[in-house]
């Protein structure tokens, strides 16, 4: 899994049977204290997320193993809300201090 900041809709009206219901949220890679920086995706959402929120997305044949995405051809799903990040011990990124993108 990633981390990434999702930074925006994606919305097609035309697209097919298979994709819809499926909300797509446009998302850039991220670093560990939820600063936005790397490659921009358009991912699925399988858990509700929101602008400027920092999530966990699974990319290839993980993507389509929730329950809203199986068996559809998405390559990239959201799969988690990060609440905190924390490494060694120290909070690098806490969803509650947040200030968005």
């Amino acid at each position: 899994m990633y981390l990434a900041r999702v930074i925006g809709t994606v919305v097609a009206s035309r697209k097919e049977e298979e994709l819809e219901g499926l909300k797509f949220l446009l998302l850039k890679n991220c670093e560990l204290d939820g600063t936005a920086s790397g490659a921009t995706l358009v991912a699925a959402d399988a858990v509700g997320a929101g602008l400027g929120e920092v999530v966990l997305y699974a990319q290839g044949s993980s993507a389509r193993q929730t329950v809203s995405t199986k068996d559809r051809p998405v390559d990239a799903t959201i799969m988690a809300i990060v609440d905190t990040v924390e490494t060694d011990g120290a909070v690098r990124y806490d969803k509650s201090g947040d200030d968005g993108p």
